[in-house]
């Protein structure tokens, strides 16, 4: 393999992960191509936490002063129902070492920025096969809008494409080998305005655990807030026979709404950018195979719920440029050390996942009981030291600078 091609790398996916493997490859010295099914990059303006992870990485990526944190001190945070009655609620939020507030968007934004002027970007582009030997990788390449395919070779190919990678289904296999079900769909998106009765700043959460739903707003110190619906479902694929904006209408209209949840609803009639898509995590054995690696929700997707899928996505990515370094002339290394230090750190964000759904959409009575407990459980004595000792330590986890050099 030529020398020109040996340090050249595909990156498969424009969203988080996808940029932030360029920069970080462009900045060990690497040639990265990125390509996108999308005919323009995407914008989903709907809430993200950033921990120390994932801050960190972003520090050193280049995206720090875009990725600004709109957390109010002044919040409220208010359960709600249908009927306008509302009470506050503690999060833990007194808690230290909490995460960064942000808009997906943000973040993007963030990461487009940084990206160096001499990336290579190419829309309503596909891989469509893709063959390895041991000294590269040939993919072809399709451009959905000419109709025109090419193959071109490269030395890595990296698959940051997502929860149904076209990567991981050309070379690891069907996504049903890899896709674990957590038996819900989410829904999230940016709000044009506040909500009537609601303070622009102010959180509030409406369970209905009876049905397996919820209704989350998330209030930011200085913007808009933006919202997630979320809710329990036996069959997935009929949630997609619909467009979203009347499947939650269905789903959440079966009785009067209210004004809140009934402003919401509207609002996701008209909406451009809107997340609708079933709550899965991706589970494998190993995220590379030869010169092809898998990063981001491709590979490990936490859901949701988690958390953590922006600051896994800048971590891994970040980890990923720095094995490359350190192990030059063997790839092999770089992809297993890579993966050896960043797995623990994945498997414990992926265990948070459950427990965190109940926490944000409890199914029935029983994990409706749980989650109260663990609510209110932070001011009682004896039993709220062990509360705050058990989010902390999920804390810890998440502040960890995995791929710190």
């Amino acid at each position: 393999m030529n020398n020109e091609n040996n340090r050249r790398a595909l990156i498969v996916g424009m969203g988080i992960s996808g940029m932030a493997t360029a920069i970080r490859l462009r900045q060990i010295g690497w040639e990265p191509v990125i390509v996108e099914r999308a005919p323009r990059r995407r914008k989903g303006g709907y809430f993200v936490l950033l921990w120390g992870a994932g801050r960190a990485s972003a520090e050193r990526l280049g995206l720090g002063p875009g990725v600004a944190d709109h957390t109010s001190p002044n919040t409220i945070h208010y359960e709600v129902d249908r009927h306008g009655n509302r009470t506050s609620m503690a999060i833990l939020g007194n808690l230290p070492d909490g995460p960064r507030m942000m808009r997906r968007g943000e973040v993007e934004d963030a990461a487009f920025e940084a990206l160096p002027d001499d990336v290579e970007i190419r829309f309503s582009t596909v891989p469509t096969e893709i063959e390895q030997d041991d000294d590269g990788v040939d993919v072809t390449l399709h451009n959905t809008l000419s109709d025109e395919t090419v193959i071109e070779r490269f030395g890595l190919v990296v698959g940051a494409d997502g929860l149904r990678s076209t990567v991981r289904r050309l070379v690891f296999g069907p996504h049903e080998r890899y896709m674990h079900r957590m038996g819900g769909i989410t829904c999230a998106f940016q709000l044009s305005k506040p909500l009537p009765g609601l303070a622009q700043e102010d959180t509030a959460v409406q369970l209905e655990p009876d049905r397996g739903r919820a209704m989350w707003v998330f209030g930011f110190q200085d913007i808009i807030p933006t919202v997630m619906l979320t809710y329990r479902t036996d069959d997935i694929d009929a949630e997609f026979r619909l467009p979203p904006a009347k499947r939650l209408r269905q789903v959440f209209g079966d009785r009067p709404t209210g004004k809140l949840l009934g402003a919401v609803l509207d609002e996701a009639d008209t909406v451009q950018d809107i997340l609708f898509d079933s709550a899965e995590q991706v589970r494998m054995d190993s995220w590379h195979r030869g010169r092809v690696v898998l990063i981001g929700d491709s590979a490990w997707c936490v859901t949701l719920y988690a958390g953590m899928g922006v600051s896994a996505g800048l971590a891994g990515s970040d980890l990923l440029g720095t094995m490359l370094r350190r192990h030059p002339d063997d790839l092999a290394t770089a992809m297993t050390e890579w993966e050896r230090k960043l797995r623990p750190a994945v498997t414990e964000w992926q265990g948070s996942a459950e427990p965190m759904r109940q926490w944000f959409n409890p199914f029935g009575r029983r994990e409706a009981l749980v989650r109260h407990f663990w609510t209110r459980g932070e001011d009682w004595p004896v039993i709220g030291h062990y509360v705050r000792q058990f989010f902390m330590r999920g804390r810890v986890a998440k502040n960890a600078d995995i791929a710190a050099a």
